[in-house]
């Protein structure tokens, strides 16, 4: 009935410290850390159901059972994307940290010497929150590597793990590579620098197709070979329309579907494609991959024709017809039609792709400003809804089930609903409560994620799709992009076509623990 899960720990594995792994730090993590509300004010969703959260019960040295109230089909795989730091917790370590264990007034002072205001934030940076093997060098871990080095090292130094739990068909233990280094430099630019210097042993993460043809030529000046995965990717750069933009006129404009179809078919998807992405994935509506579950081949192409006529006579018709003295579109209010689409810097085709979409918007009468963010700023303005028209890639297509976000809206830095993502996922405690369609997709997915019966729970996802089809609330240009991996000639053991997305948590479905450096 999808409420009773039994789960196993392998007999053997230990942690980075040679400590056994036991159903002991499950117990702790659950107790002490999953039920404290300091430490966990608001339970994750996908670890509710019915809206009360999991029980868990010991019932050996190495078994446990996690029961819901409700049905949670979706359980397993939700945890195999997202489960990477949850349900153990090295118990012999941090309990060193939790005032279950240590006195709370030691533990206050020790936090106010380090900076922090609570025990609680001392107990997430040595360990307890998702980031703590990356603050705490000291924190023993399951992973192939470990850190030696904090993340906010200019070099950042991982080392072997001794007692990592997996070999090889011949019985050699994993990792091969002893140390890793992360060198931080300051944008995209410096990576593709260093790779064709011959800096780099390895790479992907900030490399783009639009490096493609720059490394290409230079491959044997940095004794490196170009390995081509594919994105789990609709569309590289989309435009997410946030539907909780303040301005209320504003607001009530990008509420009409029609001006979403109008902004779509004014973009050039073929000009896009061939300058940009050097002809490379397909120029597409952002919409799930092909190949994927739920690809819908209406959807990708859905108002992707190129069509400034039509796009006019949207717009004419939604009575936006009246011009100011620039030749741009005049408001119901009287002010020019004017949208600012905001981008985190540092991404290589995001610039070049909206200067072309600043030209094709402009001509139908739009005016566009385009502003570049430090990340960290823009994600805050697309959580709390500051953001006009914000800019990510349609990703976690791969398995859409484990991470729905983009479809959901709760993945925020692709603002197309961050407030009422936050009314979903809070239980109405904040945000804005929504309406129509938006409101529907809601109810779809609670209906969807308690439907034990497969079948019943793709057809209310594939009306999910279908609700996104009618409405086009996110406008992608080309997607289905290669993703070019920079491997130095002697480090063997990486394979062309890896499926590089969030929802896999690449490169790790590429299993860089069996990497090696061929002598």
């Amino acid at each position: 009935d999808s409420k009773t899960y039994t789960l196993k720990l392998r007999e053997g594995i230990k942690w980075s410290d040679g400590v056994p792994l036991t159903t002991e730090d499950v117990q702790f993590w659950y107790e002490d850390v999953f039920l404290n509300k300091e430490l966990t004010p608001t339970f994750p969703t996908w670890l509710t159901a019915g809206g009360k959260p999991m029980e868990i019960a010991i019932v050996d040295k190495y078994t446990f059972t996690v029961k819901f109230a409700e049905p949670n089909p979706l359980f397993l795989i939700t945890m195999a994307k997202l489960g990477y730091n949850m349900f153990v917790l090295p118990k012999h370590y941090l309990k060193q940290f939790h005032p279950k264990y240590t006195p709370k007034e030691k533990l206050d002072a020790i936090a106010k010497e380090a900076g922090l205001q609570a025990w609680y934030q001392l107990f997430g940076a040595k360990g307890g929150d998702t980031s703590g093997w990356l603050q705490n060098p000291e924190l023993p871990v399951l992973w192939p590597w470990k850190a030696v080095t904090t993340h906010t090292a200019t070099l950042q130094v991982m080392e072997r793990n001794p007692y990592y739990w997996k070999i090889d068909p011949e019985g050699n233990q994993l990792p091969y590579i002893d140390r890793i280094t992360h060198t931080l430099v300051e944008n995209n630019e410096m990576i593709v620098m260093k790779a064709l210097s011959g800096e780099l042993d390895y790479q992907e993460r900030g490399i783009g197709i639009s490096d493609y043809t720059l490394l290409m030529e230079n491959r044997a000046k940095g004794d490196y070979r170009v390995v081509m995965w594919k994105q789990g990717v609709g569309a590289d750069n989309a435009l997410y329309l946030n539907q909780n933009v303040k301005d209320p006129v504003l607001r009530k404009i990008f509420e009409d579907k029609r001006f979403r179809q109008a902004l779509s078919v004014a973009i050039n998807r073929e000009e896009i494609w061939k300058l940009v992405y050097l002809g490379f994935g397909k120029p597409r509506q952002a919409s799930l991959i092909s190949g994927v579950a739920f690809y819908d081949s209406e959807w990708e192409k859905m108002w992707t024709e190129y069509d400034p006529k039509k796009a006019n006579e949207l717009l004419d018709k939604m009575g936006l017809n009246k011009r100011d003295k620039d030749g741009f579109r005049l408001r119901p209010d009287g002010k020019t039609l004017a949208i600012t689409i905001d981008f985190a810097s540092g991404a290589a085709t995001i610039p070049d792709v909206l200067l072309l979409i600043k030209k094709y918007w402009e001509n139908i009468g739009v005016k566009v400003m385009v502003r570049p963010l430090e990340r960290s700023l823009y994600t805050t303005r697309c959580q709390t809804g500051d953001i006009e028209v914000g800019v990510w890639s349609f990703d976690r297509n791969v398995a859409v089930l484990s991470d729905p976000g983009r479809l959901l809206g709760t993945t925020t830095d692709g603002p197309w609903a961050p407030l009422y993502a936050l009314w979903y996922t809070s239980g109405g405690k904040s945000g804005e409560e929504p309406k129509g369609d938006i409101r529907k997709i809601y109810e779809l997915w609670d209906k969807a994620k308690s439907a034990p019966d497969a079948k019943i729970r793709d057809k209310y996802f594939k009306e999910i799709v279908n609700i996104h089809k009618r409405n086009i609330w996110i406008i992608g240009f080309v997607g289905e992009l290669p993703q070019p991996v920079v491997a130095k000639n002697n480090l063997k053991n990486i394979v062309d076509g890896v499926l590089w997305d969030d929802t896999t948590r690449s490169p790790k479905n590429a299993r860089p623990e069996q990497f090696f450096f061929k002598k």
